[in-house]
C-alpha cells in the first residue's frame, strides 16, 4: 500500500469496537439505539424530488469520524486543518458532508472552490468548522437490527477505500497535481449509493437481489425500475445542487471517460469493483492492460504495482 506523501491519506483509519460488527477488512461499526430517522420505502417520482429530499438530508458518519471529532472539539484551540484531514478524508461521508457545507456556505464572490479537504478546513476555520460538525450522527444509529443494511453499506465502503487507493496510487505515478482530488473523486465517486443504503435501506436491497436473480441486467436499468432514476444523474445533480468544486464534478464524470484524469478515477472503481473478492474475476486482465496503458507501464509492472498498492 503507498505511503501517504501529503496528496492523500494512505489508509482507511481504524474505528473503535464497541459492541461492535465486523467485516474482514476492518471497518467496525458500533451497534447501539434503533435507527432514530424514517427510511424511504417507495421511491420518489422523479430526480428533482430525489435532489430536493437529499438536498437537505443529514448524513452520518462513521463511529470513529463521530468520536474523535467530539473529542477535538473539546480542544478545539488546539486543532488544525491537517490534524482534521487526517480523520476526514478517511471517511467518505464525512469527506461529503464537509463538501456538501463548504459548497452551499460558500461566498458567491469567492475566487476559488475549496477542492480538497484540506482547503475546505483552512478556508472554513476551526472554529467555525466545530460550531457546524461537533456533533455527528453515527452511522451505527442507523442499522440496529438490519445486518443487511448493514453488511450493503459496508461493502460500498470497503469498495470506496480501495478505489481511492488505487487512484491515488495511479495518480501519484503519473505525476499528477491534483491527486489529492482524484483520490477525493474516487472516494466519492458511489456516494448516491451510500446515501441510499442509510436513507432507502430496502430500496437499495431490492436493486441488489434484482441484479443478483437477474446478473445480465445493467445497473442503470435496474436503478430506473426501482428508484426512477439512474444515481449517476442524481449524484451528478446533487454535486451541481451542493455547488461542489468544478474540478470535482468534472473528474466524476464517467462521460468523460477520455479524460486522463477521469480514467484514473474510473479505473480505480472499476479494480476495486473487480477486485473485491480477489484476483481471480476474468476481467482484471483488461484491467491491467488499460492501466498500463495510462501509466506506460508494462503488464508485468503493472500488475506488481497494483499489488502493492492494494498490499
Amino acid at each position: 500500500m503507498a505511503e501517504d506523501d501529503g496528496t492523500g491519506p494512505a489508509r482507511a483509519g481504524r474505528l473503535k469496537p464497541r459492541r461492535a460488527s465486523a467485516d474482514k477488512q476492518g471497518i467496525i461499526f458500533r451497534m447501539s439505539e434503533p435507527m432514530s430517522s424514517h427510511p424511504l420505502t417507495a421511491p420518489l417520482p422523479d430526480l428533482a424530488a430525489w435532489v430536493a429530499y437529499f438536498r437537505n438530508a443529514e448524513i452520518p458518519v462513521l463511529p470513529d469520524t463521530a468520536d474523535t471529532l467530539a473529542a477535538f472539539a473539546a480542544n478545539e484551540d488546539a486543532m488544525d486543518a491537517r490534524t482534521l484531514t487526517e480523520v476526514i478524508a478517511v471517511d467518505p461521508l464525512m469527506t461529503l458532508k464537509l463538501m456538501a457545507h463548504s459548497g452551499l456556505n460558500r461566498a458567491p464572490r469567492a475566487n476559488a472552490d475549496a477542492e480538497t479537504v484540506t482547503e475546505a478546513l483552512v478556508m472554513m476555520g476551526m472554529a467555525p468548522f466545530f460550531r457546524a460538525f461537533s456533533i455527528n450522527r453515527s452511522v451505527e444509529d442507523w442499522f440496529q437490527h438490519e445486518p443487511a443494511a448493514l453488511a450493503g453499506l459496508q461493502a460500498v465502503l470497503r469498495r470506496a477505500h480501495r478505489a481511492a487507493q488505487f487512484a491515488l496510487g495511479f495518480a501519484v505515478h503519473r505525476q499528477d497535481h491534483d491527486a489529492a482530488v482524484i483520490h477525493e473523486a474516487a472516494l466519492l465517486h458511489d456516494f448516491a449509493e451510500m446515501l441510499m443504503w442509510c436513507h432507502a435501506p430496502s430500496l437499495a436491497l431490492r436493486m441488489r437481489e434484482r441484479q443478483r436473480a437477474e446478473p445480465g441486467l445493467r445497473s442503470c436499468a435496474v436503478q430506473r425500475e426501482v428508484l426512477h432514476v439512474e444515481l449517476g444523474d442524481l449524484q451528478h445533480a446533487l454535486m451541481l445542487a451542493w455547488r461542489l468544486p468544478e474540478l470535482l464534478v468534472q473528474i466524476t464524470n464517467d462521460r468523460k471517460q477520455d479524460h486522463a484524469q477521469v480514467k484514473t478515477v474510473l479505473l480505480g472503481i472499476r479494480l476495486a469493483r473487480h477486485t473485491q473478492h480477489g484476483w481471480s474475476d476474468p476481467a482484471i486482465p483488461d484491467d491491467v492492460r488499460e492501466i498500463g496503458e495510462l501509466l506506460n507501464l508494462a503488464p508485468p509492472s503493472t500488475l506488481e504495482l497494483l499489488h502493492e498498492l492494494d498490499g
